[in-house]
Protein backbone atom coordinates (compact mmCIF):
# COMPACT_ATOMS: atom_id res chain seq x y z
CA UNK A 1 0.00 0.00 0.00
CA UNK A 2 2.98 2.62 0.70
CA UNK A 3 5.01 1.85 -2.35
CA UNK A 4 1.60 2.83 -4.14
CA UNK A 5 0.88 6.25 -2.37
CA UNK A 6 5.07 6.25 -3.16
CA UNK A 7 4.77 5.78 -6.58
CA UNK A 8 6.94 2.80 -6.15
CA UNK A 9 5.97 -0.69 -7.78
CA UNK A 10 3.91 -3.17 -5.16
CA UNK A 11 6.68 -5.57 -3.02
CA UNK A 12 7.30 -9.15 -4.74
CA UNK A 13 7.92 -11.07 -1.03
CA UNK A 14 11.17 -12.74 -1.32
CA UNK A 15 13.68 -13.99 1.32
CA UNK A 16 12.96 -13.42 5.07
CA UNK A 17 9.72 -12.04 4.61
CA UNK A 18 8.44 -14.76 2.17
CA UNK A 19 9.63 -17.37 4.14
CA UNK A 20 7.77 -15.73 7.04
CA UNK A 21 4.40 -15.31 5.51
CA UNK A 22 4.62 -18.70 3.82
CA UNK A 23 4.97 -20.63 7.18
CA UNK A 24 2.23 -18.36 8.56
CA UNK A 25 0.12 -19.31 5.93
CA UNK A 26 0.80 -22.97 6.09
CA UNK A 27 -0.41 -22.76 10.01
CA UNK A 28 -3.41 -20.73 8.87
CA UNK A 29 -4.26 -23.78 6.39
CA UNK A 30 -3.31 -26.24 8.96
CA UNK A 31 -5.84 -24.41 11.56
CA UNK A 32 -8.51 -24.31 8.57
CA UNK A 33 -8.42 -28.19 8.03
CA UNK A 34 -8.22 -28.81 12.14
CA UNK A 35 -11.60 -26.57 12.00
CA UNK A 36 -13.23 -28.81 9.32
CA UNK A 37 -12.04 -32.06 10.64
CA UNK A 38 -12.76 -31.76 14.07
CA UNK A 39 -15.59 -28.72 14.18
CA UNK A 40 -13.54 -27.01 16.68
CA UNK A 41 -15.42 -27.32 19.54
CA UNK A 42 -13.27 -25.03 21.80
CA UNK A 43 -12.27 -22.72 19.01
CA UNK A 44 -8.67 -23.05 19.97
CA UNK A 45 -7.86 -23.83 16.18
CA UNK A 46 -10.28 -20.62 15.10
CA UNK A 47 -8.21 -18.52 17.74
CA UNK A 48 -4.83 -19.70 16.19
CA UNK A 49 -6.14 -18.84 12.69
CA UNK A 50 -7.11 -15.18 13.44
CA UNK A 51 -3.78 -14.42 15.45
CA UNK A 52 -1.76 -15.89 12.83
CA UNK A 53 -3.55 -13.75 10.17
CA UNK A 54 -2.83 -11.32 12.14
CA UNK A 55 0.61 -11.76 12.27
CA UNK A 56 0.68 -11.55 8.32
CA UNK A 57 -0.51 -8.47 8.51
CA UNK A 58 1.95 -6.76 11.26
CA UNK A 59 4.51 -8.18 8.88
CA UNK A 60 3.21 -6.79 6.20
CA UNK A 61 3.10 -3.11 7.97
CA UNK A 62 6.20 -3.16 9.50
CA UNK A 63 8.20 -3.95 6.90
CA UNK A 64 5.92 -0.84 4.64
CA UNK A 65 6.92 1.64 7.25
CA UNK A 66 10.48 0.61 7.14
CA UNK A 67 10.64 1.23 3.58
CA UNK A 68 8.84 4.21 3.97
CA UNK A 69 10.90 5.32 6.18
CA UNK A 70 13.83 4.96 4.21
CA UNK A 71 12.42 6.50 1.09
CA UNK A 72 12.51 9.98 3.00
CA UNK A 73 15.59 9.78 4.65
CA UNK A 74 17.13 9.16 1.18
CA UNK A 75 15.89 12.71 0.35
CA UNK A 76 17.01 14.20 3.29
CA UNK A 77 20.50 15.60 2.53
CA UNK A 78 21.20 18.88 4.90
CA UNK A 79 22.99 17.53 8.50
CA UNK A 80 21.30 20.53 10.25
CA UNK A 81 17.45 21.33 10.89
CA UNK A 82 18.68 25.02 10.60
CA UNK A 83 19.86 24.39 7.08
CA UNK A 84 16.82 22.46 5.70
CA UNK A 85 14.05 23.97 3.22
CA UNK A 86 10.83 23.94 3.62
CA UNK A 87 10.10 20.91 0.97
CA UNK A 88 13.66 18.87 2.91
CA UNK A 89 11.36 19.54 5.92
CA UNK A 90 8.25 18.15 5.17
CA UNK A 91 10.87 14.90 4.02
CA UNK A 92 12.42 14.34 7.32
CA UNK A 93 9.47 15.22 9.50
CA UNK A 94 7.83 12.17 7.06
CA UNK A 95 11.05 10.17 7.61
CA UNK A 96 10.27 10.91 12.02
CA UNK A 97 7.01 9.31 11.58
CA UNK A 98 7.64 6.03 9.23
CA UNK A 99 10.75 5.69 11.37
CA UNK A 100 8.78 6.10 15.00
CA UNK A 101 6.03 4.05 13.32
CA UNK A 102 8.54 0.90 12.36
CA UNK A 103 9.66 0.51 15.72
CA UNK A 104 6.24 0.68 17.69
CA UNK A 105 5.12 -1.57 14.95
CA UNK A 106 7.91 -4.06 15.85
CA UNK A 107 7.60 -4.28 19.32
CA UNK A 108 3.66 -4.33 18.77
CA UNK A 109 4.39 -7.64 16.09
CA UNK A 110 7.00 -9.33 18.80
CA UNK A 111 4.15 -9.09 22.06
CA UNK A 112 1.71 -10.51 19.91
CA UNK A 113 4.11 -13.23 18.62
CA UNK A 114 4.55 -13.59 22.64
CA UNK A 115 0.84 -14.21 23.07
CA UNK A 116 0.80 -16.75 20.12
CA UNK A 117 3.25 -18.32 22.07
CA UNK A 118 1.92 -18.67 25.70
CA UNK A 119 -1.49 -19.60 24.41
CA UNK A 120 -0.19 -22.13 21.64
CA UNK A 121 2.19 -23.52 24.24
CA UNK A 122 0.21 -22.78 27.79
CA UNK A 123 3.28 -21.79 29.10
CA UNK A 124 0.56 -19.48 31.26
CA UNK A 125 3.57 -16.26 31.42
CA UNK A 126 0.55 -14.18 33.38
CA UNK A 127 1.33 -15.82 36.32
CA UNK A 128 5.07 -14.54 36.43
CA UNK A 129 3.94 -10.91 34.94
CA UNK A 130 0.26 -9.85 34.18
CA UNK A 131 1.32 -7.95 31.34
CA UNK A 132 4.35 -9.38 29.89
CA UNK A 133 6.10 -9.05 27.01
CA UNK A 134 7.58 -11.04 24.47
CA UNK A 135 10.55 -11.41 25.89
CA UNK A 136 8.89 -12.54 29.07
CA UNK A 137 7.46 -15.00 26.95
CA UNK A 138 10.70 -16.36 25.85
CA UNK A 139 11.86 -17.07 29.51
CA UNK A 140 9.08 -19.37 30.03
CA UNK A 141 10.21 -21.98 28.16
CA UNK A 142 13.66 -22.93 30.06
CA UNK A 143 11.77 -22.20 33.00
CA UNK A 144 8.97 -25.02 32.32
CA UNK A 145 11.62 -27.09 30.46
CA UNK A 146 8.76 -27.28 27.83
CA UNK A 147 9.52 -26.85 24.09
CA UNK A 148 13.65 -26.67 24.56
CA UNK A 149 14.64 -27.02 20.68
CA UNK A 150 12.16 -23.17 19.86
CA UNK A 151 13.13 -22.14 23.08
CA UNK A 152 17.04 -22.23 22.44
CA UNK A 153 16.36 -21.04 18.75
CA UNK A 154 14.45 -17.87 19.75
CA UNK A 155 17.16 -17.12 22.32
CA UNK A 156 19.83 -17.11 20.10
CA UNK A 157 18.08 -15.07 17.61
CA UNK A 158 17.26 -12.55 20.81
CA UNK A 159 20.90 -12.64 21.22
CA UNK A 160 21.62 -12.28 18.00
CA UNK A 161 20.25 -8.88 17.88
CA UNK A 162 20.30 -8.03 21.29
CA UNK A 163 21.79 -4.44 20.32
CA UNK A 164 19.80 -3.08 18.15
CA UNK A 165 16.67 -4.67 19.73
CA UNK A 166 17.69 -3.03 23.03
CA UNK A 167 18.23 0.43 21.33
CA UNK A 168 15.07 0.62 19.54
CA UNK A 169 12.94 -0.27 22.75
CA UNK A 170 14.50 1.93 24.61
CA UNK A 171 13.46 4.76 21.78
CA UNK A 172 10.16 2.96 21.56
CA UNK A 173 9.77 3.98 25.29
CA UNK A 174 11.12 7.35 24.94
CA UNK A 175 8.49 7.73 22.32
CA UNK A 176 5.33 6.50 24.08
CA UNK A 177 6.49 7.24 27.68
CA UNK A 178 8.46 10.34 28.43
CA UNK A 179 9.21 12.53 25.34
CA UNK A 180 9.41 12.58 21.58
CA UNK A 181 12.25 10.45 20.35
CA UNK A 182 13.76 13.62 17.67
CA UNK A 183 13.47 16.02 20.48
CA UNK A 184 15.38 13.87 23.23
CA UNK A 185 18.45 13.88 20.86
CA UNK A 186 17.72 18.17 20.46
CA UNK A 187 17.43 18.20 24.03
CA UNK A 188 20.86 15.87 24.31
CA UNK A 189 22.74 18.45 21.91
CA UNK A 190 21.34 21.48 23.53
CA UNK A 191 23.13 20.23 26.60
CA UNK A 192 26.30 20.06 24.55
CA UNK A 193 26.16 23.14 23.08
CA UNK A 194 23.32 25.74 24.01
CA UNK A 195 23.75 28.21 20.72
CA UNK A 196 24.72 25.93 18.24
CA UNK A 197 22.70 24.43 15.32
CA UNK A 198 20.80 21.55 15.97
CA UNK A 199 22.67 18.94 14.04
CA UNK A 200 20.34 15.59 12.89
CA UNK A 201 20.84 12.10 14.48
CA UNK A 202 22.49 9.59 12.31
CA UNK A 203 19.98 8.59 9.90
CA UNK A 204 21.67 6.02 8.45
CA UNK A 205 22.23 4.11 11.76
CA UNK A 206 18.87 4.64 12.81
CA UNK A 207 17.52 3.04 10.08
CA UNK A 208 20.21 0.15 9.94
CA UNK A 209 18.87 -0.62 13.39
CA UNK A 210 14.85 -0.72 12.09
CA UNK A 211 15.90 -2.79 9.40
CA UNK A 212 17.87 -5.44 12.17
CA UNK A 213 15.01 -5.19 13.77
CA UNK A 214 12.50 -6.21 11.01
CA UNK A 215 15.01 -9.12 10.45
CA UNK A 216 14.98 -10.26 13.79
CA UNK A 217 10.97 -10.52 13.55
CA UNK A 218 11.13 -12.09 10.25
CA UNK A 219 13.66 -15.00 12.05
CA UNK A 220 11.51 -15.26 15.00
CA UNK A 221 8.07 -15.63 13.24
CA UNK A 222 9.72 -18.45 10.75
CA UNK A 223 11.24 -20.08 13.55
CA UNK A 224 8.37 -20.32 15.92
CA UNK A 225 5.74 -21.62 12.50
CA UNK A 226 7.32 -23.53 11.20
CA UNK A 227 7.78 -25.31 14.92
CA UNK A 228 4.19 -25.17 14.87
CA UNK A 229 3.85 -26.59 11.51
CA UNK A 230 5.84 -29.82 12.29
CA UNK A 231 3.77 -30.01 15.22
CA UNK A 232 0.61 -30.38 13.21
CA UNK A 233 2.38 -33.07 10.93
CA UNK A 234 3.26 -35.04 13.40
CA UNK A 235 0.32 -34.85 15.14
CA UNK A 236 -1.97 -35.86 11.83
CA UNK A 237 0.80 -38.90 11.23
CA UNK A 238 -0.18 -40.09 14.71
CA UNK A 239 -3.87 -39.58 14.07
CA UNK A 240 -3.42 -42.09 10.62
CA UNK A 241 -1.39 -44.42 12.55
Amino acid sequence: MLRTLLGEPPRENEGLIADAVDAMVKTVQLAEREIGRSQDPTHDYRKMEILTRGLISSIDELEQSAFAAGFFREKVKTDFIDDMDPLEKSDYARYVYFYKDGFIRLFSLLDKLGCVLDDFFELHTEKVKPHYSYFTVLRQFPYLKVHTGLGTELDEIREAYQEPISVLRKRRNTEIHFMNMEMQDDLWQRHQTLHGKIELEDLDRYMKDLWLGYEMACKSLIAVFSYINQLFDKNEAHSQD
